[in-house]
């Protein structure tokens, strides 16, 4: 079972995980579009299919990234008290 997220009342931690979803997201994108350009074997062009999937890439990071900051936080918030 997950832990509850954080309260909003923080403005300066929904800012934070804000800027760190955005810079996941792009990490994601960023290292997908570069597979798929680069990766030996595939064809050199990045079509529809590659960008979908590139979003999609970039969305799951993303996710992944704010669970990890968040449990991070909840963990940092019990240990405080």
């Amino acid at each position: 079972m997950s832990p509850p997220p954080p309260t909003p009342t923080d403005p300066a931690w929904e800012a934070r995980r804000r800027r760190d979803g955005i810079a996941a997201f792009l990490t994601g994108v960023t290292a997908s579009f570069a597979f798929f350009a680069f990766f030996p074997g595939l064809p050199h062009v990045i079509d529809w299919g590659a960008i979908i999937v590139s979003v999609a890439v970039g969305g799951l990071v993303r996710w992944m990234w704010l669970a990890h900051v968040t449990k991070r936080e909840l963990r940092g918030r019990e240990s405080r008290k």
